[in-house]
């Protein structure tokens, strides 16, 4: 099959495209055919070993220490169901799929196996393969994240880096869940994101929304220029600030932090579940969660794909296309 491997941590020109051994599915597992894939964040940290202070230790642990451990990268995906293991329950030949492969990567190929116990669902009816492939990232990650901090009606919610993957999917969680949205973003995205649900649309190049006075329940940072020191006083009493992209440094303050400023600081890897997974395609078919698509590449074009992630002012999400002939 045909896949985009990547040997070497480094810059966009370590992945290329080459010609790999098929998967075969075990008894509990499923071969999915993709049709469409993303190339997220996540990837390009992956791939260029970039990661918050503190951890490139662990990560090349986990990664691998002198080359990426797996040599397929991607995360993301939608496709076809084309084999079974002979233990497989859940799916059938021919179920339309969408989901995350987590941790194991893998989706930057025309094929990936996956034990049907994975975080995966049926793709709804009415999608495309191609947004179905940009339901999964941002919005398991936007799920996790607002279940640890118990966002509900009326809270005050501000999300600074609101036009990324898990931006856009933040903002529209948190407005599903009644809370009053303020995104932070580019004056080139304010209409976008105000089109997702933000109430308010604040431009960080005229205005810093530390120095406004406002006080929030809630600040999401995910472009990680909204550390605690520079939230402090934005949030309310016993409010919460998800950091997505935390150092260690940072990650050891959590408990000083709740213990002595009355406020409480989110962070670490989000969870991966397949009821995250249906919900948001149940959302996604009813209309109340759209996935961002603002560039599409076939997957012969993925150097340059990652090139543009690693720019840093990704909107929505990255789509790679390898519809079948």
């Amino acid at each position: 099959m045909k896949a985009s491997v990547c040997d070497a941590y480094g810059p966009p020109e370590v992945v290329r495209i080459a010609q790999v051994e098929n998967p075969s599915p075990k008894d509990h597992e499923i071969l999915v055919r993709i049709h469409a894939t993303t190339v997220t964040s996540a990837d390009a940290r992956v791939r260029a070993m970039r990661t918050p202070k503190g951890f490139k230790l662990i990560s090349r642990l986990v990664f691998g220490v002198r080359r990426p451990r797996k040599r397929i990268l991607g995360s993301e995906f939608a496709g076809v169901v084309e084999a079974t293991g002979n233990a497989v329950t859940k799916f059938k030949d021919g179920d339309a799929v969408f989901g995350t492969s987590g941790m194991a990567m893998g989706c930057h190929a025309e094929y990936v196996c996956l034990p049907e116990t994975a975080a995966l669902a049926l793709k709804p009816v009415g999608l495309s393969f191609e947004e179905a492939a940009c339901l999964a990232f941002g919005g398991t990650t936007a799920l996790s994240y607002l279940r640890r901090a118990t966002v509900g009606p009326g809270d005050k919610v501000l999300v600074n880096g609101a036009s990324g993957a898990v931006g856009t999917a933040l903002v529209q969680l948190a407005r599903h869940q009644g809370a009053d949205v303020t995104a932070v973003c580019s004056a080139a995205n304010a209409a976008l994101v105000s089109s997702l649900g933000a109430g308010r649309v604040i431009d960080y190049s005229v205005t810093d929304f530390s120095a406004e006075g406002k006080l929030y329940d809630l600040i999401a940072d995910i472009a990680g220029t909204a550390p605690f020191t520079r939230c402090r006083s934005s949030l309310k009493p016993g409010g919460r600030l998800l950091l997505v992209q935390a150092s260690l440094p940072e990650m050891l303050t959590i408990p000083w932090v709740s213990l002595t400023s009355g406020r409480k600081i989110i962070a670490g890897m989000a969870d991966e579940r397949v009821e995250d997974v249906r919900f948001l395609g149940e959302l996604a078919a009813s209309g109340k969660y759209k996935a961002v698509i603002r560039r599409r590449l076939p997957l012969e074009n993925i150097v340059e794909a990652h090139r543009h992630v690693d720019q840093g002012h990704k909107v929505g999400n990255l789509v790679v296309s390898l519809m079948p002939s």
